[in-house]
C-alpha cells in the first residue's frame, strides 16, 4: 500500500493503549545570579508545563495523527493524575479507561530547563517521582477494563515502563483477539512473547542480550533475529538514533532503513513513543510491517527535531511523505 493511502486510513482508529501513564513536567527559566549560599546558579521560574509521558504520549502521539486511542491505565489521586485525566478530556479522548488509585504515586519526570534571555533553554535537571505499583487487586480491576476496551478495538499498544501495572501475564489479555498488538517496554522486553512486533531502541537490544552492537551490522542482524525466534514476534523493529531504523520479519531479509531529514537532533525525548504510536496504528489500519516501519522512521524522524515530549501530526506526516516521494 502506498504511504499517503496508508495514512488516509489513520482516521477514527481505535487504538487501546495498555500502558504507564507518566506526567512529563517541563519547568522553564532563566539563570539570573549565582547563589550567596552555596556555588549554583539561580533559576528565575518562567513557566510551568505539564504533559503526557510514557504511554501518555503514545496516546497522545495516536490522537495527533487522527485516531481514536482509549488508554487503559491508572493514575494516582494526586495533582499530576488529575492533570493528566484533564489534559486527555480536553481533547476528547475517552479515560473511562483511566483509574485514580489513592494508594498510587502518579509517576512524574521533572525537567528544569535554564537558559538566558537570548539563549535556548537547555536541560540541566531531572526529578523523578513515583515507585512501582504493588497491588494485583488493582491490575485484576485493570485487566476487566483492558478486556471491555477489547472489544472496541482495531490494534492494542503495550508500553511498559517498569511502574508495576503493565506485565506480561495483564498482556496476555490480549491473546486470541487476532489484534496487532505491539510492545515497548523499557526494561523486560524478553518476558513478552507471541506479539504483532517490539520496537526495542538499540541500548534495550544491547541489555538484553548482553552485547554491544556500535556499528556492527553483523551484531545487529544476530541481535534481531534472535530476538525475533526466542519472543516468537511477528517482527522486531529496532530503533537506532541517527542510525535509522532496522526492521526484522519471519522469512524476508533485513529492511534497514536511514534516519528521516537531518541527523542533527535536538531532542530524544518521548521518541520511542512516537515511533510506536505510529507503527501500531499504520498496522491497524491495514498497513505491512514494512509500510508501517516507513511511517514509524518518519514521525520519528520528526518528533527528535521538536524540545520537548510532543507528538507528530498527521499534517507533518503527510508532508514527510511527500518529501520522500
Amino acid at each position: 500500500m502506498k504511504l499517503n493511502a496508508l495514512l488516509g486510513n489513520f482516521e477514527g482508529r481505535r487504538v487501546v493503549v495498555l500502558g504507564d501513564l507518566i506526567a512529563d513536567v517541563f519547568v522553564y527559566g532563566e539563570i539570573s545570579r549565582t547563589s550567596r549560599e552555596a556555588p549554583v546558579l539561580v533559576l528565575s521560574q518562567r513557566e510551568t508545563k505539564l504533559v503526557p509521558g510514557g504511554g501518555g504520549n503514545a496516546v497522545h502521539n495516536l490522537w495527533a495523527l487522527g485516531a481514536k486511542p482509549l488508554p487503559v491505565g491508572i493514575v494516582g489521586d494526586d495533582t499530576e493524575g488529575r492533570q493528566l485525566i484533564e489534559y486527555f478530556s480536553n481533547l476528547g479522548i475517552d479515560t473511562r479507561g483511566i483509574r485514580k488509585v489513592a494508594a498510587y504515586r502518579t509517576p512524574t519526570k521533572t525537567r528544569i530547563l535554564a537558559g538566558t534571555v537570548h539563549s535556548y533553554r537547555q536541560q540541566v535537571l531531572r526529578l523523578d517521582r513515583g515507585s512501582p505499583l504493588e497491588s494485583p487487586r488493582t491490575r485484576e480491576t485493570t485487566r476487566r477494563r483492558l478486556a471491555t476496551r477489547l472489544e472496541k478495538a482495531d490494534a492494542v499498544l503495550i508500553s511498559d515502563y517498569g511502574y508495576g501495572l503493565v506485565t506480561p501475564e495483564l498482556a496476555a489479555t490480549v491473546n486470541g483477539t487476532g489484534l496487532p498488538t505491539t510492545v515497548d517496554s523499557r526494561f523486560r522486553i524478553g518476558d513478552y512473547t507471541g506479539m504483532t512486533a517490539a520496537t526495542p531502541n538499540e541500548p534495550e537490544v544491547e541489555a538484553a542480550l548482553g552485547i554491544e552492537i556500535g556499528n556492527d551490522l553483523n551484531k545487529l542482524e544476530w541481535a534481531g533475529r534472535t530476538l525475533l525466534r526466542r519472543l516468537k514476534h511477528k517482527s522486531v523493529l529496532i530503533t537506532r538514533g541517527k542510525d535509522g531504523m532496522a526492521l526484522f520479519e519471519r522469512g524476508r531479509k533485513t529492511l534497514h532503513i536511514p534516519i528521516h531529514g537531518t541527523d542533527e537532533i535536538a531532542d530524544v525525548t518521548g521518541a520511542g513513543d512516537t515511533v510506536i504510536a505510529t507503527f501500531t496504528l499504520a498496522l491497524a489500519s491495514g498497513g505491512t510491517a514494512r509500510d508501517a516501519a516507513r511511517l514509524a522512521n518518519c514521525a520519528g524522524g520528526i518528533v527528535v527535531m521538536k524540545h520537548g515530549t510532543r507528538s507528530v501530526t498527521r499534517g507533518e506526516l503527510a508532508q514527510a511523505i511527500a518529501d520522500i516521494g
